[in-house]
Formats: structure tokens, sequence, C-alpha cells
């Protein structure tokens, strides 16, 4: 078994030397493209595919087939993140066509069929067994159902419901008054534009990267003591790597190559750094991995800052986003940063920049991600080995990207992931890449010496120290987080607003990663990243900055692209009724409460998104000796319905661009969204649809309506209780809601 896939050393044929047979792939290519493309394996010169490898660099001429997974692997990750994570490609469904003034002729009893006649039947009700919405002419609101056409005779159609017709809708069929209206499409359908956008361009998981890093799930799992989906997929590639040991590292980690990139392009021309490849940082990514694992076994989850997927992720999502919605969206759409962001970038910088120290420096001995790998080497199928052909030319040693390599020339199983580099800079090709149990000429070992011992004693301190310091570290970080977190058992303390479908808090805290996918799958960045509200512990946590945007109802996005499940990936319909807040209308400042002015903004924006969440009362209207209202007094103000109201946010972003931003007439938003006991559903499994049916079918008669169902509005002068039926109904009859004044 051979797994050479590297470009073998070009040298001049030998006069006793026999030329092997190109492989099938050579001898196809050579059928295709002209002869100087290829090299002259007789006298050594090259082609022009080799001096075009060269030009692109050693490593590249040396294991082409590497590079170019590495740069399809960065692509694609970069195709993920900021193309099919990119919500503004979306566009809200069409409304469809409307037909109207459609008058019910007759029930044909034989068929069940209802015969509609009209004046003019437009052209694009032109074929049977097209489905129409049929509604109330008079009353928009009155839906009764879909009807497939029948039969078409002129200006007459038969109608035949879809499925059964419900009583009620019957009636109102039958008993309405009027004409009738047939759509397009049904009438209070919500759209679902965002959702079904990342679902038509989510040709792969966006999180695929996410979810085949080990160490994400691995950590995950260990901190909420539960199942995380995503742990299966970490399975396959800790699996697949038992073939290619370490293959993740090697060629599929869009980390790894971008630090490839940068050592390219800035810390291979800066040399006054570089350090040793035999210090006490050699072994430091092991003792990370402890300490990580440590700190998810006290319930903190950490892996979000070191996890090489993670980091990357957050990295560009902190300089990639806003360049990227800047430029195609407007610069005033990009969320300020916050010290949150500058931590984070500076994280991203450290990793980069330790290829000053040497090359690669974080894959070689800091990343915990790599060091799961490495331990998976253990049990590897295949390894790298060297014949006794090798003449000791250190060529190997010099290009080796991953340190794998010993002063002997033999290999640190445990650090190779099989790029195969060293074997096409070969110039005996002494080197192969066969299963681990192929001895057949190898070279001796330890010559030249390597100095390299088994444990030993200085060996053994080392490894205690470390695995101490290890211990140690996380279970100090773990509580230093915990003390100076979230403090959840405080009631007065910060409590963000989190995406819809997030599981209880405590749990959210131990299985969110900060990764940042979320937020760039979030359309007008409703989502934004956590400061330091709640210590390290809340760090990069999404939550819902309302005062910005709202959650939009036809978008899901957050929760399908969650790698650990911290945001369950609800259907639609189940994200339309899940309640991440409570909307609280501040009485104190809200403009009709105060008396100030008539303003409707947050009842407006919560009709128009589907929720009907907010209703009117009248407060403030005078009274006459008589006690009948007087005519023109008083405004409505909204009132927050509990049992409707998901905490979406759209009635704050209104209030807050309007009344706050535009005409400054308050400090802050009269309606605010308030997470906590009571405000928000977090579930860690079930559906939100039969929590909301339960929640109706058990409420008390007696039960609060409203939000804010026992406030009375102050004032100078007599008024009407809101909430207490108008005494004279005769007066306010042609105006109920006072609407007119």
């Amino acid at each position: 078994m051979r797994l050479n896939w590297f470009l073998p050393f070009l040298r001049k044929k030998k006069r006793s030397e026999m030329l092997a047979t190109p492989s099938f792939v050579t001898r196809c290519a050579m059928a295709i493209f002209p002869r100087s493309c290829f090299a002259d394996r007789v006298t050594g010169k090259p082609g022009l595919i080799r001096i075009l490898l060269n030009r692109l660099g050693p490593s590249v001429l040396s294991s082409p087939l590497r590079r170019m997974v590495q740069t399809l692997s960065l692509f694609l990750f970069i195709v993920l993140f900021f193309y099919v994570c990119w919500p503004y490609s979306a566009r809200p469904a069409a409304v469809g066509q409307q037909s109207d003034n459609w008058r019910l002729v007759e029930v044909e009893q034989h068929t069940g069929s209802f015969r509609f006649e009209a004046d003019l039947r437009p052209d694009w009700i032109g074929d049977e067994a097209t489905v129409l919405y049929v509604t109330n002419g008079n009353d928009g609101s009155s839906y009764v159902g879909a009807f497939k056409v029948a039969n078409i005779a002129g200006n007459m159609l038969s109608l035949r419901p879809v499925g059964e017709l419900s009583p009620a809708a019957l009636d109102s069929l039958l008993l309405a008054q009027g004409t009738w209206s047939f759509g397009e499409t049904e009438p209070d359908r919500w759209p679902s534009h965002y959702a079904d956008d990342l679902a038509q361009k989510e040709f792969i998981p966006a999180e695929l990267f996410l979810v085949i890093d080990p160490l994400v799930s691995m950590s995950t799992a260990i901190a909420s003591r539960s199942w995380v989906w995503s742990l299966t997929c970490a399975a396959i590639i800790l699996v697949a790597c038992f073939f290619i040991p370490r293959g993740f590292c090697g060629y599929l980690c869009p980390l790894g190559t971008l630090i490839d990139l940068f050592d390219w392009s800035f810390s291979r021309r800066v040399v006054r750094f570089r350090v040793a490849s035999d210090g006490w940082w050699v072994h430091i990514k092991y003792y990370l991995l402890a300490g990580t694992l440590v700190a998810a076994m006290c319930g903190v989850l950490v892996s979000g800052y070191v996890a090489a997927i993670p980091v990357v992720t957050r990295g560009l999502l902190f300089l990639g986003e806003p360049l990227q919605s800047g430029m195609a969206r407007g610069w005033h759409l990009v969320p300020p940063m916050h010290v949150g962001h500058t931590f984070s970038l500076a994280l991203f910088a450290i990793v980069l920049g330790l290829g000053f120290l040497q090359p690669r420096f974080w894959c070689k001995y800091v990343c915990p991600s790599g060091a799961i790998f490495s331990l998976g080497n253990l049990l590897r199928v295949t390894e790298r080995k060297v014949e006794s052909t090798c003449i000791n030319c250190n060529k190997c040693v010099e290009i080796c990207p991953f340190d794998a390599i010993k002063p002997d020339f033999t290999t640190r199983t445990t650090d190779c992931t099989l790029c195969q580099t060293c074997g096409g800079v070969c110039p005996t090709q002494a080197i192969k890449f066969v299963e681990r149990w192929n001895l057949v000429e190898l070279k001796v070992e330890n010559d030249p010496p390597t100095g390299e011992t088994p444990l030993g004693r200085r060996g053994f301190l080392a490894l205690a120290t470390g695995s101490a310091a290890a211990i140690v570290g996380g279970t100090s970080v773990a509580v230093a987080t915990r003390t100076f977190g979230a403090r959840l058992d405080d009631p007065t303390s910060f409590r963000p607003v989190r995406p819809p479908g997030s599981v209880p808090e405590q749990e959210f805290l131990e299985m969110c990663i900060r990764c940042g996918e979320c937020f760039k799958a979030c359309p007008n960045n409703v989502l934004q990243a956590e400061g330091f509200q709640q210590g390290l512990e809340g760090l990069w946590t999404p939550m819902v900055n309302a005062d910005w945007a709202g959650c939009e109802s036809s978008c899901n996005a957050c929760g399908q692209v969650c790698p650990t499940g911290a945001i369950r990936a609800l259907p639609l319909e189940e994200k339309k009724v899940a309640r991440m807040g409570l909307a609280v209308v501040n009485n104190s400042t809200c403009l009709p409460y105060e008396n100030r002015e008539a303003c409707q903004l947050c009842v407006d924006e919560c009709n128009m998104a589907g929720y009907e969440a907010i209703e009117f009362i009248n407060v403030h209207t005078q009274l006459d000796s008589q006690g009948k209202p007087i005519e023109g007094t008083g405004f409505v103000a909204p009132v927050v319905l509990r049992d409707k109201c998901v905490g979406c946010g759209l009635c704050q972003t209104r209030c807050y661009a309007i009344n706050v931003k535009e005409k400054q007439l308050l400090t802050a938003s009269a309606i605010v969204i308030e997470a906590g006991a009571g405000n928000e559903d977090r579930l860690m499994t079930g559906s939100y649809i039969e929590l909301r049916e339960n929640e109706r079918s058990q409420r008390r008669p007696d039960s609060p309506k409203f939000e804010n169902e026992f406030f009375v509005p102050s004032g100078d002068t007599p008024s009407v209780d809101p909430l207490v039926p108008d005494p004279t109904p005769d007066a306010a009859s042609d105006d109920p809601f006072g609407l007119n004044s």
C-alpha cells in the first residue's frame, strides 16, 4: 500500500537505471497536453509544469496535490462564510396576483364545488387545477381557505376545497355578504425568504469546518454533560485521519492555510525573532488541550478561545464582515466595535504573529485541535518511512512544515501530517508513505545521533510540571470565569436576550463555542457579540441588540448554522412562536402614556411582521360632568399581549430609530425587550408550538392578558381607566378606539 502523491525529485537518468512506467494520471495528462509541459526524464530537464510550480514555491513543486487541496479548502471555507452565510441575497416572497368582485352563485351538492361568477376573469386564472386562496372582498382579513379550480366556463369558476373546510370557514363562505376575492398566494402567509435563501445556498452545511474540528464538539459535550450532534462529524474526521495522519492539519484547516500565506507574505522576511525547534514550547499544545478539557469538566467552555476553526471564523467575522457589509450595503449599517472585538482581533493577530518565531509555529506547537489529531496518530495505519538509500542531505528537514522529521531523518509520528512535501525534495527518492508495518529496506535509526531519548528524568519532570500546570490552569480559569461570570443566581445581574431557540442560559454558556457563525448569517446584525457584561463567561456569545435591529420573522439562520446546538435548528414555524423575550412598555416615557402626542410605531411594526402582539387602549380621555368622554381628548396607547409577543425586538427598533435617533423625542426606546424568568422560552428539547398550545389551554380566565395590565396612567384631569370598558359605549360607538381624535 503506497500513498505517494508527491511530485518526485527530478534528476538525470543513470545509464544502468530503468525508468518506471508513468502513472495512469500522468499518461492521461500527457495525452491531452503538449509534450513541452512535461519534464524529460532522461536528461532531467524540467517541463513547463515544473517551472511554473517552482515559481510558486518549493513546497508547491514538491507536493502540488496537497497545496491544491489546501487552496480548495480555504476557498470552500470563504464561500461558506462570505456567500452562504451572507443573508442579503434573499428577496421577499412575491405577493401574487389578486382578482376581486367574485360572487358566489351556488353550491353544487353532488360535487361539493362552489360556483363563483365575475364580470371579467383575469388571464392568470386560465387553467384547471389552479389553486386559489379565497377571502371576503368586503373584509380582506376574513380568509376562508384554499380552493382548486375544478371547471372553467367563461367568467364562471367551479372551485373545490383543498382539504376539509372548518365549520367556521364554511359558515363564513355561506353566510357572509358581498363579493369574494381570489389570490394567487395565501393572504396571511408569512414570507420565508431568509430561511429559503439559506436552504438554497447551503449545498453543504455552512458550519462544516466547525463541526469537523474535534475540540469544538468534545469540549462542548464535556462542559454541558450532553450529547452534541457534531461529535459524529468529529469522529468521522478522526477515523479518516487514521489513514492520513493529521490530514486535517495538513490539508483541510483554513487557519493553517492562512498562516502559510502570512508566513509567505510577512514573517519569512523577518528572522531576528526566530527560536529553536527543541525548546520547552514544543509540547504546549498538549498542555493547552489538557487545560481546556479540565475547564470543560468544571463546566466552563474555553475552547472557543483556542480551537483552530473558531479562532479563524471569529477573526474573519470581525475583520471581513465589516468590510463586506460596508462596501456592499453601506458603512452606516456596520455595528460599532467594542472592547470584545478588540480582544478577539488581538488574539487572532497573536496566532498569525507567532509565525515570526517559526513558520507555522501555532500549528506545530500551540494548536490544541492539532494536539487531538497528534494523539490520534498513535492509531495511524499509514506512516512516513525512510529507506536505506538516504544520503543525509537534510533537505527534508529544511522543508518540513510541521517539524516532524528527526535529525536522523526518521519521523516524529505524532507530528507528521502526511503532507509529503519531504518526498518531493529527496534526491534519492528514499522517502515513501506506506502502511505502518512496512519494514522493507529501512534506514537505520539514530544515524546520525539525534540526541532524543525516551522520557528519562528531565522528560518526566517536564511532563509532570506541564501536566500540573495544565490542571491548575484549567481549574483556575474555570473558577475565575464562574466567579466573575454571568452570576445566574442573582436576579439583578445582566440578562441578554438570546437568539430564538437558544437552550437555557446555563447550558447555553456551556455549549456556545463563540465562533460567530450566527452573527454572519443574521440579517441586519440583530445578533451582536456580547462584551464583558457577563465576564469571560459571556464574551463573544450572541445577544440581540434590538436598538440596532429586530429579529426577522422569515429567518431561522442562526440555529441552522450553529455547530453545537446552543441555538437549536428550528423549522421556521417553530421559530415564529419561540419566545426570545417580552416587549415591555415604559409608561413613564411612552409618548401616548405621557400625554405628549399620538404614536403607534410599535403597533404598526408588530402587525407588519405578522405577530399582532400589541393592541391599542385609550389613555388620558377626559370626561365631562356627566362622565362621558370628551371628543378629541386622550390618545390610544400600546399594550403588549403576553401570549402573542415573542420578543423579536422589531417594535423597539422602530421606536429607537424614529423617536430617539430621528426626532430625538426620547433618550431611549419606550418599548424594550426584556429576558429573564417568565419572559422567555429556553427549551433543551420539545416543540414551541406545543408549548404555546398548552399555555392557551391552561390559561385561567382571570390571568393577565396584557404585559402591563394593572397599570393605570396618572393625570391632572379625570380619565378613563385604560383597561376598564368605556362607561358610555353609545357615545364612543362611532370611534371605539379614539382614532379620530
